[in-house]
Protein backbone atom coordinates (compact mmCIF):
# COMPACT_ATOMS: atom_id res chain seq x y z
CA UNK A 1 0.00 0.00 0.00
CA UNK A 2 1.73 3.25 -0.94
CA UNK A 3 0.21 6.78 0.09
CA UNK A 4 -0.35 9.15 -1.97
CA UNK A 5 -2.14 12.64 -2.47
CA UNK A 6 -4.68 14.15 -5.17
CA UNK A 7 -4.62 17.68 -5.65
CA UNK A 8 -7.50 19.05 -8.00
CA UNK A 9 -7.27 21.89 -9.76
CA UNK A 10 -9.55 24.72 -9.25
CA UNK A 11 -11.77 23.70 -6.98
CA UNK A 12 -14.17 25.72 -4.43
CA UNK A 13 -11.95 28.60 -5.85
CA UNK A 14 -14.14 29.70 -8.02
CA UNK A 15 -17.73 28.64 -10.26
CA UNK A 16 -16.43 24.18 -9.53
CA UNK A 17 -18.16 23.73 -6.08
CA UNK A 18 -17.02 20.25 -4.57
CA UNK A 19 -17.96 18.57 -0.75
CA UNK A 20 -15.55 16.89 0.87
CA UNK A 21 -17.29 14.70 1.40
CA UNK A 22 -17.83 13.86 -1.76
CA UNK A 23 -14.32 13.48 -2.73
CA UNK A 24 -13.84 11.21 -0.03
CA UNK A 25 -16.76 9.06 -0.84
CA UNK A 26 -16.00 9.38 -4.38
CA UNK A 27 -11.97 8.71 -3.67
CA UNK A 28 -13.28 5.39 -1.65
CA UNK A 29 -15.35 3.68 -3.90
CA UNK A 30 -12.29 3.82 -6.21
CA UNK A 31 -11.42 1.52 -3.64
CA UNK A 32 -8.44 3.20 -2.19
CA UNK A 33 -8.27 3.60 1.66
CA UNK A 34 -7.56 5.56 4.62
CA UNK A 35 -9.31 8.76 2.34
CA UNK A 36 -8.70 11.92 4.14
CA UNK A 37 -9.67 15.40 2.66
CA UNK A 38 -7.49 18.81 3.73
CA UNK A 39 -9.28 22.02 3.65
CA UNK A 40 -12.12 22.63 1.01
CA UNK A 41 -9.69 23.01 -1.75
CA UNK A 42 -9.39 20.14 -3.25
CA UNK A 43 -6.88 17.76 -1.83
CA UNK A 44 -6.96 14.11 -0.86
CA UNK A 45 -4.81 11.63 1.03
CA UNK A 46 -5.21 8.24 0.71
CA UNK A 47 -3.53 4.78 -0.05
CA UNK A 48 -3.28 2.39 -3.33
CA UNK A 49 -2.22 -0.73 -4.03
CA UNK A 50 -1.84 1.05 -8.22
CA UNK A 51 1.47 2.16 -8.37
CA UNK A 52 0.88 4.82 -11.00
CA UNK A 53 -0.18 8.17 -10.55
CA UNK A 54 -1.10 8.81 -13.53
CA UNK A 55 -3.70 6.06 -13.45
CA UNK A 56 -4.79 7.35 -10.39
CA UNK A 57 -5.30 10.94 -11.60
CA UNK A 58 -7.36 9.87 -14.71
CA UNK A 59 -9.80 6.89 -12.28
CA UNK A 60 -9.88 10.28 -10.00
CA UNK A 61 -11.19 12.36 -12.52
CA UNK A 62 -13.08 10.15 -14.49
CA UNK A 63 -15.14 9.38 -11.21
CA UNK A 64 -15.43 12.95 -10.19
CA UNK A 65 -17.12 13.48 -14.59
CA UNK A 66 -19.48 10.32 -14.17
CA UNK A 67 -20.86 11.39 -10.98
CA UNK A 68 -21.03 14.99 -10.26
CA UNK A 69 -21.00 16.10 -14.00
CA UNK A 70 -17.63 17.85 -13.06
CA UNK A 71 -14.32 18.53 -15.33
CA UNK A 72 -11.26 18.86 -12.83
CA UNK A 73 -7.41 18.04 -13.38
CA UNK A 74 -6.50 15.92 -11.03
CA UNK A 75 -2.56 15.86 -10.27
CA UNK A 76 -1.00 12.88 -7.95
CA UNK A 77 1.93 12.80 -6.12
CA UNK A 78 2.75 9.84 -4.05
CA UNK A 79 4.13 10.39 -0.16
CA UNK A 80 8.03 10.17 -0.42
CA UNK A 81 7.20 12.56 -3.39
CA UNK A 82 5.49 15.24 -1.27
CA UNK A 83 8.37 14.42 1.56
CA UNK A 84 10.95 15.45 -1.35
CA UNK A 85 9.34 18.46 -2.20
CA UNK A 86 8.69 19.47 1.52
CA UNK A 87 12.14 19.24 2.49
CA UNK A 88 13.72 20.59 -0.41
CA UNK A 89 12.31 24.48 -0.58
CA UNK A 90 14.99 26.55 -1.80
CA UNK A 91 13.30 29.33 -0.03
CA UNK A 92 12.28 27.60 2.85
CA UNK A 93 15.49 29.47 4.95
CA UNK A 94 14.83 32.96 3.56
CA UNK A 95 11.34 33.43 4.46
CA UNK A 96 9.12 33.80 7.93
CA UNK A 97 6.05 33.89 6.66
CA UNK A 98 4.82 30.51 4.77
CA UNK A 99 2.11 32.53 3.22
CA UNK A 100 4.87 33.72 1.02
CA UNK A 101 6.22 30.48 -0.19
CA UNK A 102 4.29 28.13 -2.62
CA UNK A 103 4.32 25.10 -4.70
CA UNK A 104 2.73 25.06 -8.04
CA UNK A 105 2.50 20.98 -8.97
CA UNK A 106 2.35 20.67 -12.69
CA UNK A 107 0.77 17.52 -14.20
CA UNK A 108 3.94 17.22 -16.29
CA UNK A 109 7.52 18.76 -16.90
CA UNK A 110 7.61 21.45 -18.87
CA UNK A 111 10.01 21.74 -21.86
CA UNK A 112 13.24 23.08 -21.42
CA UNK A 113 12.80 25.83 -23.64
CA UNK A 114 9.77 26.91 -21.72
CA UNK A 115 11.61 27.06 -18.02
CA UNK A 116 14.61 28.81 -19.95
CA UNK A 117 11.81 31.79 -21.01
CA UNK A 118 10.20 31.52 -17.59
CA UNK A 119 9.91 35.15 -16.69
CA UNK A 120 8.52 36.90 -13.81
CA UNK A 121 6.38 40.37 -15.02
CA UNK A 122 7.95 43.59 -14.71
CA UNK A 123 7.64 45.08 -11.45
CA UNK A 124 7.19 41.77 -9.65
CA UNK A 125 9.13 40.47 -6.22
CA UNK A 126 8.81 36.85 -7.02
CA UNK A 127 11.73 34.19 -7.06
CA UNK A 128 10.93 31.00 -8.75
CA UNK A 129 12.69 27.78 -9.13
CA UNK A 130 11.30 25.06 -11.52
CA UNK A 131 12.65 21.32 -10.81
CA UNK A 132 11.18 18.86 -12.35
CA UNK A 133 7.20 19.43 -12.15
CA UNK A 134 7.28 21.81 -9.43
CA UNK A 135 7.45 25.12 -9.67
CA UNK A 136 8.85 26.45 -5.88
CA UNK A 137 7.58 30.14 -5.60
CA UNK A 138 8.60 32.84 -2.91
CA UNK A 139 6.74 36.11 -2.76
CA UNK A 140 9.00 38.76 -1.58
CA UNK A 141 6.68 41.81 -2.05
CA UNK A 142 2.91 41.71 -1.74
CA UNK A 143 2.21 38.14 -1.82
CA UNK A 144 0.33 35.97 -4.43
CA UNK A 145 -2.68 37.47 -4.21
CA UNK A 146 -1.89 40.69 -5.54
CA UNK A 147 0.61 38.85 -8.07
CA UNK A 148 -0.12 38.22 -11.90
CA UNK A 149 2.94 35.66 -11.47
CA UNK A 150 -0.25 33.05 -11.26
CA UNK A 151 -1.32 29.65 -11.87
CA UNK A 152 -2.74 30.39 -15.23
CA UNK A 153 0.29 32.76 -15.80
CA UNK A 154 2.22 29.44 -15.08
CA UNK A 155 0.45 26.86 -17.04
CA UNK A 156 0.17 29.84 -19.84
CA UNK A 157 3.94 30.11 -20.49
CA UNK A 158 5.31 26.88 -18.91
CA UNK A 159 2.14 25.20 -21.72
CA UNK A 160 1.20 22.58 -18.83
CA UNK A 161 -1.26 22.20 -16.02
CA UNK A 162 -0.61 23.17 -12.78
CA UNK A 163 -2.29 23.75 -9.94
CA UNK A 164 -1.02 26.04 -6.59
CA UNK A 165 -0.66 25.09 -2.66
CA UNK A 166 0.67 27.46 -0.06
CA UNK A 167 3.64 25.66 1.95
CA UNK A 168 1.41 25.45 5.02
CA UNK A 169 -0.79 23.36 2.83
CA UNK A 170 2.42 21.50 1.46
CA UNK A 171 3.33 20.44 4.79
CA UNK A 172 0.57 19.49 6.13
CA UNK A 173 -0.24 17.57 2.64
CA UNK A 174 3.19 15.55 3.36
CA UNK A 175 2.18 14.83 6.88
CA UNK A 176 -0.85 13.56 5.80
CA UNK A 177 0.51 11.14 3.00
CA UNK A 178 3.57 10.14 5.19
CA UNK A 179 0.79 8.69 8.22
Amino acid sequence: MTRYVALLRGVNVGTTRLAMADLRRIVGDLDHEDVKTYLQSGNVAFGSTVRDAEKLAAGIERALTDELALTVPVLVRSGRELAAIAGGNPYADREDDPTRLLVAFLATVPTRSTVDALTVPGGENVSFTVTGREVFLHYVGGGYGRSKFTNAYLEKKLGVVATTRNWKSVRALAELAAS
